[in-house]
Parts: C-alpha cells; sequence; structure tokens
C-alpha cells in the first residue's frame, strides 16, 4: 500500500508556546510532576484500556446502531482500533503535542480518534458538531491545528472551506462517513487509516506495546473549551490524572459503579462526555451505546435500556413535556390511572424529602401504581432500568424534580465545571434537598471565601487555561481553584449553588441580585424555556421571555387557541397571561426591590448561530443588550408594545430580516394566572 505524506507542515507545535514559552515537552511533564508529585507516571487511559483488553477481552464495550443494527466492539477491537489508527496517524505526520481536531456527533471512530492521538501524546480537541466555519477558523487558529478528523461530508465541507478561506493549513482530515467523499491529498477515510495502521503494525510488532506505554499520566488527554459567554472560548487542557482521580473520586461517592450500561449521545465537546463515554467507562469497563443519530436517541434509548442517565434540567422538561402531551392523547383509562396515580406519587415524594415515611396502606398503592402506570412510564422512556439518574447545569425545577423521582427514578443533582473535570459535588441518596447540590465528592475540599465564592482544591482541578497565563492567575490561587460561582454550606455541609459570582449586579437603587438565580427559578417552568433578566442600573428588573414552543403550544392546543408559527403564539394575549402568572408566582419568593414588573414574550428563541447563547445554551448577555436594546429600552419606557427589526442568521450563513409588533407587559400581583 503507497501512503501519500503530506509535506510537513511549517506551523509551530502548539504547546511550545503554552503557558511557559518555549516550554519542550519534557519541560512540561516536568511542572506536571512538581504539581502533582504523587501520579504514578504510567497511570493513564491507555494503560487501563490495554488491561482490559487483556482481562476481559471478548466483552463488549461498544455498541453503535448503523441502520437498525446494532454493531459490537469488544475491549480487544477497541485496542486493535485505537492503535492501528495511532500507527496510520504517526506515519500522516501526527507527532507529539500536535493538536487534532475532532469534530462530529458521538461515533466509534471519533472516540477511537481521540484515544488514538492520545496514544501518540498528541491532543483530541473536540468541537460541536454545529459549530460554523468561522469559529472553527478561531479554533484551527488559535490551537495551530493540523490535522482533523470528521464524522461525515457535511463537516469535511466545513473544514475545506476553512482550510481554503480561511489560511489554516490543515494538512490532513480524516472522515468516518464515506459517502459523498473519496480519499485524496490531505483527505483519507478512516477505513483507509486502520487498514495502513494495522499494516504498519504487523511489519513492526514492537510498535503495539510501545504505543501503550508511550503517554503519561501528566500528558494532556484533551482540549476542552469554556463556554464563551463573554469571549472567545478558553482552551482548558485535562490530563490524564485530573480525568482519573475525578471518576475515581466520583466513584468512591458512589456516583459511578463498575460495568454501568451508558448511553452516548451528549455532544463530544462537552466534558461530561469525555468523562462519562471514555474516561469513566474505560477506568470502570462501561458498555457505551451510541444511538443511530441525534433524531432517533430517544427511540434507541428503549433498546438501550441504561443504568446510569445524566440529562440537563432542560431535557427532564422536555421529557415530562412529552409525558403529559402523550397521556392527554391516551385512552380515557390510561388518563384515569395517571391523574389517579401521579398525584399521590408526588405528595408522597414530598413527605419522603422532608423526613416522613409512607405507611403501609401509601406503601400499597405505590406498589400498585408501579404495575400500572410508574413501570410502564419509564418502559416507554427507555429508563426502567436507570439507577443512577442525574441532572446539572443549572437549576431545576421543583415540579419536574418531584415527578421523576415519584416515578421511581431516584434523581439527583451534582455539580462541576469543565476545570474540574465537572465532577466535585453529588447529592447522596438519602440526601436529596432541592437546592442543594449535594457534598464535595471524597479527596476533593472545598470552602467558602468573604466573597461568597467557591473555592476547590483536588486532584480532579486542572492546571491552567491554554495559552492564557494571566486568566489562569486569576482562578488558580496557592493551590485552589477560584470557581467563580457564588455559594454557601448548609448546616449539614450540603454545598448551595447561587450562581456566577462575576454575575452579581446593581439596580440603580444599589439592590444586589444575580440574574442567573431569578432566570433558573423562572425556567423551573417547562412553558419558559430561555428567559433574560434585566435590571443593572436600572430602576427595576425586567424580562425578556423565550416561551417553550412545543409545551406551550400544547397548553394552546388544549385551550383551542390557534396560532401558526412560534411568534404568533408567543404574542398570543392568554399565553401574555400564562407568563405573567409565572413571573408573579416566582416573584413571591423574591424580595420586593427584586421582583420583575415588565416583561416581553420574544418572538423566536435566542439561538447560538445569532451569538445569544453559546453551544450549551448559555445566555451572552452583551449580545442580548445589543440585539434587543429596542426591545429593553421600550421595557423601561410606558410603552404597551414596540416594534421591532430582527437579524436571523440561517443555519446556511445567509442574513434575514423578520418585522415584528410585541407587547409589553406590566406584571401585577393582584391575581395569579393559572399555568396548568
Amino acid at each position: 500500500m503507497t501512503v501519500q505524506v503530506p509535506a510537513p507542515s511549517t506551523s509551530p507545535r502548539p504547546l511550545d508556546t503554552a503557558q511557559t514559552g518555549a516550554a519542550s515537552a519534557d519541560a512540561l511533564k516536568a511542572e506536571s510532576m512538581r504539581l502533582h508529585p504523587h501520579w504514578q507516571d504510567d497511570d493513564h487511559l491507555l494503560a487501563i484500556l490495554a488491561a482490559n483488553a487483556r482481562t476481559h477481552p471478548d466483552q463488549v464495550a461498544m455498541r453503535e446502531r448503523d441502520h437498525g443494527v446494532w454493531q459490537e466492539y469488544t475491549w480487544q477491537q477497541y485496542l486493535d482500533a485505537v492503535l492501528a489508527l495511532a500507527a496510520a496517524l504517526e506515519s500522516r505526520g501526527v507527532g507529539p503535542e500536535d493538536i487534532v481536531l475532532v469534530i462530529g456527533d458521538n461515533r466509534p471512530a471519533l472516540y477511537f480518534s481521540m484515544l488514538a492521538a492520545i496514544a501518540l501524546r498528541a491532543i483530541p480537541s473536540p468541537a460541536y458538531p454545529d459549530t460554523q466555519p468561522e469559529e472553527l477558523a478561531s479554533q484551527i487558529q488559535r490551537e495551530h491545528i493540523r490535522f482533523a478528523v470528521a464524522e461525515d461530508q457535511e463537516q469535511v465541507d466545513k473544514l475545506l472551506l476553512v482550510r481554503e478561506e480561511h489560511n489554516c493549513p490543515l494538512d490532513l482530515i480524516v472522515f468516518d462517513d464515506p459517502r459523498g467523499l473519496k480519499d485524496t491529498t490531505g483527505l483519507a477515510a478512516f477505513e483507509t487509516l486502520l487498514a495502513e495502521g494495522r499494516e504498519r503494525l504487523a511489519a513492526e510488532p514492537a510498535l503495539h506495546d510501545a504505543f501503550i506505554k508511550r503517554p503519561s499520566t501528566h500528558d494532556v488527554a484533551a482540549l476542552l473549551h469554556s463556554s464563551g459567554t463573554t469571549g472567545e472560548p478558553k482552551g482548558i487542557p485535562l490530563k490524564h490524572g485530573h480525568l482519573l482521580h475525578g471518576v475515581r473520586y466520583a466513584a468512591q461517592a458512589g456516583y459511578f459503579t463498575e460495568g454501568e450500561i451508558h448511553m452516548a449521545y451528549l455532544p463530544i465537546a462537552w466534558v461530561g462526555d469525555f468523562i462519562f463515554s471514555i474516561t469513566a467507562s474505560i477506568e470502570l469497563r462501561f458498555v457505551v451505546n451510541i444511538p443511530e443519530d441525534q433524531e432517533t436517541a430517544q427511540h434507541d434509548l428503549r433498546e438501550i435500556a441504561p443504568t446510569l442517565y445524566f440529562c440537563s434540567p432542560r431535557t427532564w422538561s422536555n421529557m415530562l413535556t412529552r409525558i403529559q402531551v402523550g397521556m392527554d392523547e391516551s385512552t380515557p383509562l390510561k388518563k384515569w390511572l395517571y391523574h389517579k396515580f401521579m398525584p399521590f406519587a408526588i405528595e408522597l415524594e414530598r413527605a419522603r424529602m422532608a423526613g416522613k415515611q409512607p405507611h403501609l396502606g401509601q406503601r400499597l398503592k405505590r406498589w400498585l401504581g408501579e404495575l400500572l402506570i410508574y413501570g410502564p412510564i419509564k418502559d416507554h422512556l427507555g429508563l426502567a432500568r436507570v439507577k443512577r439518574p442525574y441532572t446539572a447545569g443549572e437549576a431545576i425545577g421543583e415540579d419536574i424534580f418531584l415527578f421523576f423521582r415519584a416515578l421511581g427514578l431516584p434523581l439527583r443533582q451534582f455539580y462541576g465545571q469543565t476545570e474540574n473535570v465537572a465532577l466535585a459535588a453529588a447529592q447522596a441518596p438519602d440526601e436529596v434537598m432541592l437546592h442543594t447540590v449535594g457534598r464535595p465528592f471524597p479527596g476533593i475540599e472545598m470552602r467558602i471565601n468573604d466573597d461568597g465564592e467557591i473555592l476547590m482544591k483536588g486532584d480532579n482541578v486542572f492546571d491552567g487555561y491554554y495559552q492564557q497565563p494571566e486568566e489562569t492567575a486569576e482562578v488558580l490561587k496557592d493551590g485552589w481553584l477560584y470557581t467563580g460561582d457564588a455559594g454557601y454550606f448548609e448546616d449539614d455541609g450540603q454545598l448551595v449553588v447561587l450562581g456566577r459570582a462575576s454575575e452579581v449586579v446593581y439596580t440603580a437603587q444599589g439592590e444586589r441580585f444575580i440574574p442567573t438565580y431569578i432566570e433558573n427559578r423562572l425556567q423551573f417552568s417547562h412553558y419558559i424555556r430561555d428567559v433574560c433578566v434585566l435590571g443593572k442600573d436600572r430602576d427595576f428588573l425586567a424580562a425578556i421571555v423565550c416561551i417553550d414552543f412545543q409545551a406551550v403550544g400544547h397548553w394552546a392546543q388544549e385551550r383551542g387557541i390557534s396560532y401558526s408559527s412560534y411568534a404568533e403564539l408567543s404574542q398570543q394575549p392568554r399565553v401574555a397571561e400564562l407568563i405573567h402568572g409565572l413571573i408573579a408566582h416566582t416573584n413571591t419568593v423574591l424580595p420586593a426591590a427584586l421582583q420583575i414588573r415588565r416583561f416581553v414574550n420574544l418572538h423566536k428563541e435566542f439561538d447560538a448561530h445569532d451569538g445569544e447563547v453559546t453551544r450549551t445554551r448559555k445566555l451572552r448577555r452583551n449580545v442580548i443588550d445589543t440585539n434587543y436594546k429596542d426591545i429593553i429600552d421600550a421595557l423601561y419606557s410606558d410603552q404597551q408594545e414596540v416594534s421591532f427589526e430582527a437579524r436571523i442568521v440561517y443555519e446556511t450563513g445567509e442574513v434575514g430580516v423578520l418585522q415584528r409588533q410585541l407587547g409589553l407587559h406590566n406584571v401585577t400581583d393582584s391575581k395569579l394566572q393559572e399555568a396548568g
């Protein structure tokens, strides 16, 4: 086989300039050894993967649904694919400290490629599949990327556009799905590399063990990124030691257990997927199941029947909406059973969380409900075997939290950030409260400083941002990570997270508040998808609300309210009354000076393509302030409506304009509207 090797790139090695100037890989390792002298050099992902292949060679490690058929990979096949790819990538020019872009949905080829890069002491840098070419170009230039692995033609086309129009010297693009693509100079199929690598390993058998021994626990295993709510995302290098200690701390706390059945559906660029689908799956021998695509994930979930399941509060809320819609369209008998048993189970769970134990009659009714309603709903969702369901990222609504716990899913909250591998604290099964995130995991120290900021120390905490020493110095001080989150400890030691400390702002009267704290409570309702609370340097608080189209649409249909679009639905008078009631209800738990007095239902959702939210749907407030300045100014006037021209950026990159009349509403406490 003839391998076309591109000419060596003149681009600098990426980490040669990171943090310490022109530091070599050995110098970086020496610095890591100084910071973590107790880490064992051979304690890394490749060594553990090889151990799994040696002790459990025929055990299934990963499954992918492909054209309706589940394709299985054993631990031996997993390792063989990784080493073959490593051999081919090295022949193609990938070496230590090279950063390899990985983009696409969850696919075995992409996971294998990330491990192959790690075997070469290169660094995988995953990106969200909907990242636009301009953002990709910025990442590629910032990180001096010369190699990329892409899922399919859509992603390859973006990378080719970036290479041609943004002066990004990508030496090699590897693609998984061959439809519409073929091998050419600088472009190679995943299967082509597998074949090349197998041939090289056969010719050089010593490479097998060499690749396994080459990495170090002090090597960077992944270059992940912050959300970028206030600017360009910051690179967050996570070493093998950080990742493995985070997983082990969580396992000690009972968060994970060996042999979990896991569904990999979250974006590969999110730290949670690297933790669940790679680190924990290798360390604890999970069976990782990959759905056919994002559109079939919920259907495939039923066949997978995981034992471990994580999703955001927003996703749990969407799941509840689907259940309610399904029940409303069900048979009279099923409706009757649902309305007979679910309110009972919710009140039972509410009492249980308050420390009350059910009596015999309640336990019998709960057992009957499990047979008739709770069990069938869990089975329909694909959650019948889930023993460890989790949520994190933002506060979850009481109604949502209680509903799923009432179903018999022991839903718990946890807390973490990319900088601490997303694993820092979680609720114990017998210490679940709505407003806390639990206790720190074993091995992690936490304290609250005088400014109310959460500080953290442990082997799961990263060593600094990529090529940003000033930003690093702001968050790492005397061995402590300054998380940027405001919070406090309850008397029993459970952590309460209030929101980002940097988002503390003041009204014109000097009243202190954190917008995300109020926004999270408004989003407890599944009728509100996004909300931006205003009030900095203003006389009162106001809100821009984005309704949840599915939930409010179903609510409207039940009441005979007709509409033809999101924009039309959002401006319906009765929808305004619905949102008014939700805001007025939230106001009852807020101090008078911090109650929301005016709101507008936006004609569209906040959109990542418009730069209004990040890929993880965190608000970019500066963009919202700019994009909706006319609406914000009108909210702080006596206007009752505002004419607004909205600039829309479509997925194709084309720009359009929508003109809408938006109603502006005062919030009064005299009457709470019916929200159900």
